[in-house]
């Protein structure tokens, strides 16, 4: 049989929390820097499941996923290898805590993410932002 290069499947995890803060972790592994929570899917895995084990693996918090927002597909958004991810928004309580291969877990208020953010996770947030702002959600 052939092998085949495929893209792989990630999910990635907007975390509001109370007081209108969003959790991003700092990636242990490069690329370094602050990203959404998130990471491969694991075969036989649903993506709901993925988002919300790969958001308690890196931040400690259980995750009530409210809906399923966009995919982004863009085969340079990793450096790595082309993936494409389904992103997610849940809701948590409490702090995060840094545990898996991220460095730290931080809320930061929506209004003071930091700039230095990896893969497309910028356009992610900016996306995100727009939506609660607008209610639109990007287009394709």
């Amino acid at each position: 049989m052939p092998e085949y290069r495929n893209p792989k499947p990630t999910v990635d995890c907007i975390i509001e929390l109370p007081g209108d803060r969003i959790v991003l972790i700092r990636r242990a592994n490069p690329p370094v820097g602050w990203a959404l929570p998130g990471g491969f899917v694991d075969e036989g895995e649903p993506l709901d499941k993925a988002a919300v084990r790969e958001a308690r693996e890196e931040t400690e918090l259980e995750v009530t996923l409210e809906e399923q927002f966009f995919t982004y597909s863009d085969p340079k958004r990793d450096p790595r290898l082309h993936t494409i991810s389904t992103v997610f928004i849940g809701k948590a309580q409490g702090e995060p805590h840094g545990a898996d291969d991220a460095a730290e877990a931080r809320a930061f208020p929506v209004s003071a993410l930091p700039q230095d953010l990896c893969f497309d996770h910028g356009t992610i947030l900016a996306d995100y932002l727009t939506y609660k702002r607008t209610g639109k959600r990007r287009k394709l």
